[in-house]
This record gives C-alpha cells, structure tokens and sequence, in this order.
C-alpha cells in the first residue's frame, strides 16, 4: 500500500489515491466522481433532521478511517454462520472492502449466471452490469453514507440471473472488517424475467469487539415473475459504526422474501425500502433486532405501493437488554394508481431490561381510494411469573429466558423457509441472552 492510501480521512487526496489504485472505465470513474462532489457538499447527519433526530452520530469521527486498499491481507477469518452444512452455487469473501476469493459452481456459469466480486464482474461484464449499476436504486446524493459508497465503493458482490434460470443453490456473501477499517461495500442482485434464485449475505468482524465503520448499499432488482429469497445478517463486533441503504425494486408479479437479522454494531442506521412497481408484486420482510449495552439500531423500513394489485407484509421484532436502544419507523406509502393494495407492517419489542428503551412509530400515506392497509406495534417486559413457572419445571432464570426470549422470535423463524438461517439465526441470538433483570 502506498503512502497516500494509507493516509486516514476522506477528502480530495484520498479520494484521488483510492481511484488511482483502480482500473475501472471512464463511465465508472465519472460516476464516482459524481457521488464525490455530493459527499463534499453535504454536511454530517444531526438530530435536528427528522431522518436523524432519535440517533445521534456526534462521536463518530470520519477522519479515523480511510478508502479501502485495492488488495485483501491473507488474515485468519472467521468461520461463516449462515453457509454452515449448506451446499452453495457460489461464495464470495472480502476482508476490509476488499475481495479475498469468489467462485461460482461451473453448472450455473454454464447458463449463463454471474456471481462474484462485484468490481471484477463489472470489469469482464460491463455491458451486462453497467445499465442496472447505473440505474441507482439508491441515490447516491441521498445522504452523506449514500454518497460515500457511492464515491468509495470497491468490494461487495453481484449477481446475475437471466431470464428464465432457477438457481436450487444459495449464493453466499461474507463481508469481514478488522479492527479500525472501513468497509464501502455494495450488493447488486439482477433477477431477470422468471428467474429465480437465494442469497445470503454475512457481516462480521474479525475479532470481538473490533472498531469499524460500513457504509453499505444493497440493490435487489427484480424482472416480472422473477422470485428471490434473500437473508442479510449484520453481526459486526460493538465498536462498529453501521451505516446501509438498502432498496428492493419488483416488477410485475414479482415476489421477494427477504429476511433481516441486525445483532451487531454500536450504532446501525438502516434504511430499508420495498418499491412494488409492476402490478401483482408481493414482498415479505422478517427483521430480527437483538440488542445488548449501549447498542443503538435505528430502522426505517417504507412499502412504497406503485403499482395496482400488490401485497406487502412487513414484521420486526426486537429483543433488547441492558440500556440499548431500537427504533424503528414504519411507512406504507400507497400512490394514487395502486389500487387495491393490501400492505400490512408489525413491530413487536421484549425489553429484557428496566433500561432497555425501544421507539416504534409505524405510519401511513394513502392516496388510493380501494386499500387495505394496517400496522400494529407492542412492547412489553418478560413477566416474572413465566420466569418463576419455568424454574419451577427445573429450569436456570438464564434458561428460562432464553426460551421466552426463543418463543418471542418464534414468528419470524417460522416464516423463514431455509433451515440453516433459522438455525444460525436462533443460535446467534440465544448465545447472547443473559438473565432477565
């Protein structure tokens, strides 16, 4: 690594060195460039913004961290969680915004299928990936976060289905940050018309209570009648500042099951969008949050109903312990030719704590006239007499909450239909669950 790029920060020098180090083409490099001169223009997110105003980001500090390096280290890395005893159609690792390997199965390359790092795929496939690239899901101007990745972004991963192939394998993601560096990654998945297929994506940290910042983006472009299932487990260690744009676009008769598990970080703010665009669209999102310490996860999730015909079934549950904090702000937008829209959003909080604390501010912005829209939100404590009922039966307080708190969850992983993320997911909450205070 060179001088400059090892420099912290990012400003005009550093920015510079990062597209120096790369060889992308000129429609790539404007594109950055683009993004660039709004991150300069735009200041830090305060809580004076009504996007901002119950998460506060004072502390972060941007100037500690830097662009990430054009090649990987060969570090130890962690063990996967989600890909444990499944067979996968394709793997794809980075290591502090960088790409360490990716492969995909020779059966689903030979249809066709791209799979892999996402700069690597853009250098080989440009024609195919460039249009959907440049299509901008996410605005890159949207924010300062937004901007950044879109300026930054070197690693993540893509991949391509086309028209009409069913993948019966998952695609596996594993995105690794060590201590003190940064990751700008980017996820673009492009179902073309009838085509099919599962992806998992794993955010970890390399060691236990490693500092960090993401800034990411996730794009899921789905063709008519094309079906995804996708799973995105965000477990960094608790010094990581999470920042994610993520944006799902259907088209018609389009259906998406996508599957959240936010465990990590110190502090998470998550934008997380659903456009119905193409009549008959259906989505299912099931978010899991488990919070612990000073943990802060902020998610703001919007159902924007486009189109007439379409269904939307949004669920978060959150289980929180000792002084952390959720929010979560639910909107269901429906415009005005979406007719006969049934869109429906749910959050449910257990405070495992008298500290814990958790916002639940669902929402509604109906222009049609022939809907069925609703929401509902609950929070409540563990009762101490369910705890005394199961030390009764022979059962630990520990035990006897982490089955409350295994229950709690209950809803979501049964509507997850892959065995290895319910497992992984009921696994990675309950080794967190200490004592009901």
């Amino acid at each position: 690594m060179t001088e400059t790029m090892a420099a912290t920060g990012f400003n005009d020098q550093t920015f510079d060195a990062f597209l120096a180090s790369r060889d992308e083409p000129n429609w790539l490099t404007d594109d950055r460039r683009q993004a660039w001169q709004a991150f300069r223009e735009f200041a830090m997110p305060s809580r004076s913004e009504e996007e901002w105003m119950r998460t506060d980001i004072r502390l972060l500090k941007l100037d500690r961290y830097r662009f990430p390096a054009a090649e990987a280290r060969s570090d130890e890395l962690p063990s996967s969680l989600l890909s444990a005893g499944v067979s996968v159609g394709g793997h794809a690792v980075s290591l502090d915004g960088a790409s360490v390997e990716f492969a995909i199965h020779p059966k689903w390359a030979s249809r066709g299928v791209l799979f892999g790092d996402l700069s690597a795929i853009t250098a080989e496939h440009g024609e195919t990936i460039r249009p959907h690239l440049l299509r901008h899901a996410i605005n890159p101007k949207f924010d300062k976060f937004s901007a950044l990745n879109g300026a930054g972004w070197s690693s993540g991963a893509v991949l391509y289905v086309p028209r009409g192939i069913v993948v019966d394998e998952p695609f596996h993601v594993h995105t690794l940050l060590s201590d003190g560096a940064a990751d700008l990654g980017r996820i673009l998945v492009i179902l073309e018309e009838g085509a099919e297929a599962t992806m998992l994506v794993e955010m970890a940290s390399t060691i236990e209570g490693g500092d960090g910042l993401h800034a990411g983006v996730t794009e899921l472009l789905l063709g008519p009648r094309a079906h995804l299932r996708y799973v995105s487990l965000q477990n960094w260690a608790d010094h990581v500042w999470h920042f994610a744009h993520q944006k799902a676009v259907l088209d018609q008769d389009a259906s998406l099951q996508w599957t959240i598990g936010a465990l990590g970080s110190r502090l998470a703010k998550v934008n997380q969008h659903v456009d119905l665009a193409g009549k008959g669209a259906t989505c299912q999102v099931n978010g899991t949050m488990f919070t612990e310490g000073r943990q802060h996860l902020s998610y703001h999730t919007k159902q924007h109903h486009i189109a007439p015909n379409c269904r939307s079934d949004f669920l978060y549950k959150a289980a929180l312990q000792d002084q952390s904090r959720t929010v979560w702000r639910g909107m269901i937008e429906v415009d005005r030719e979406a007719q006969n829209t049934d869109g429906y959003q749910r959050n449910d909080n257990l405070l495992l704590s008298q500290q814990a604390r958790a916002d639940s501010i669902p929402g509604l912005e109906i222009e049609a006239d022939d809907v069925r829209c609703t929401h509902g939100s609950t929070t409540g404590r563990v009762d101490d007499e369910m705890i005394f009922y199961a030390q009764t039966r022979g059962f630990t307080r520990k035990e006897a909450t982490r089955m409350i708190v295994t229950g709690f969850f209950q809803q979501i992983f049964d509507r997850i239909t892959i065995e290895s993320v319910r497992d992984a997911l009921g696994l990675a909450i309950s080794r967190r669950v200490r004592e009901y205070e």
